[in-house]
């Protein structure tokens, strides 16, 4: 009975992760309700028959299986058909047009107007008079576009010339040496031994983290205060 159990859980788990892998790199926020469907059924199958005895591990692998099948199909048509994909996935809510609410949307949303003022205000926005369009995207997230006299002031309105700057690199991470980051650097251990040291740090087990950029150097965080 235990051997059964653990090749089912193996079973469910491996199904798990191929769901995911299926659905793609998306954050929480990105996962429609169909998305999240496809999981809590599939959840749901492998919790079923875990302990069921008369449900065998190979009917789990096929159940997983066949699910994972038909969750790889639906998201096939759902990209290849406008039509299809509307259905399944659903499509945006222009809830504010032109400055305008919609409260048609409003109300076939089913959102209701402090809703509506709370994700405003999560996104810095205090007021309505800010907002020239609003869409409410499939996900239940709100995106939305200010008025220009709104936006902050940046350099090039200002017609100042700025210069890029690339990410900083993790090299050091908790005393240890970061060996991928090293290879995005383009550098070497002893590269930043000597570097850690020139900027007064003799061991590296000290430091607790050291990011790296070409243009603005080292920021080193130790364990000492």
């Amino acid at each position: 009975m235990y051997l059964s159990i653990t090749i089912k859980m193996v079973v469910g788990l491996v199904s798990l992760l191929a769901v995911t892998r299926l659905l793609g790199k998306k954050e929480l926020s990105q996962v429609t309700p169909f998305d999240f469907l496809y999981a809590v059924v599939l959840g749901g199958i492998v919790e079923e028959t875990i302990y069921d005895n008369k449900v065998t591990p190979l009917q789990v692998a096929y159940s997983a299986v066949l699910w994972a099948g038909l969750i790889y199909i639906i998201e096939i048509l759902a990209k290849k058909n406008n039509f299809f994909r509307s259905i399944l996935k659903g499509s945006e809510s222009i809830i504010v047009k032109d400055g305008k609410l919609n409260v048609r949307e409003m109300q076939k949303n089913h959102l209701e107007m402090e809703q509506l003022r709370t994700m405003l205000r999560q996104r810095g926005i205090f007021s309505m008079n800010e907002v020239k369009y609003a869409y409410l995207e499939t996900n239940g997230g709100l995106s939305v576009m200010k008025y220009r006299k709104e936006d902050p002031v940046t350099p090039e309105m200002m017609g100042m010339d700025t210069e890029d700057i690339d990410p900083s690199i993790l090299l050091i991470d908790e005393g240890e040496v970061v060996d991928s980051g090293l290879r995005l650097a383009g550098k070497d251990g002893e590269w930043l031994k000597d570097s850690i040291k020139k900027a007064g740090y003799n061991d590296i087990k000290d430091v607790f983290c050291a990011e790296w950029s070409e243009k603005e150097g080292f920021y080193i965080v130790t364990y000492k205060k």
